[in-house]
């Protein structure tokens, strides 16, 4: 006789792995990602939710443990996908670190069931301010990741 188990769903790291096996973290020592674990949970959502829109407040950042989120940001009249989809590992969510403009810039919603560890910024942002270090390695990522965004959105 012949049974199929059950399929376990597939453990999910915690905040701090999920930091750690993210590039936009890579140049942050172990410590320095143990400090932004800190200030992250790991949350789960269901497919086709929105995660922000245009003019929302930016609470958070995150990183994209499980799933895919597709983000748009709109020109006019029409909207461009820049970066389009974004897949396992990636972070997002910068504009939760910008002081002083911490609104959504683009609209970003989940393609399928999503798990993402989402850092609070506002915390971030006061480790950043407490170690330099971390606000320059962590600021230098967030300058790369915009720049590339231009860059994309530019080449259509």
């Amino acid at each position: 006789m012949t049974t199929v188990a059950a399929r376990k769903p597939a453990l999910l790291p915690s905040p701090l792995e999920a930091i750690g096996q993210a590039r936009f973290f890579a140049p942050l020592s172990s410590r320095q990602r143990e400090q932004v674990a800190s200030t992250a949970r790991l949350r789960e959502y269901a497919a086709h939710t929105d995660l922000y829109t245009i003019g929302d407040v930016a609470r958070c950042c995150s990183v994209l443990v499980r799933g895919m989120v597709r983000f748009n940001l709109p020109l006019g009249q029409r909207t461009a996908s820049v970066g389009e989809i974004i897949g396992s590992g990636e972070f997002f969510g910068w504009a939760a670190l910008i002081p002083g403009g911490q609104r959504r810039v683009g609209m970003a919603s989940c393609v399928t069931d999503c798990a993402i560890v989402e850092i609070d910024g506002a915390a971030l942002l006061q480790l950043m301010d407490e170690d330099h270090s971390l606000g320059y390695a962590i600021m230098r990522q967030v300058t790369l990741l915009v720049t590339s965004t231009l860059t994309a959105l530019a080449s259509g």
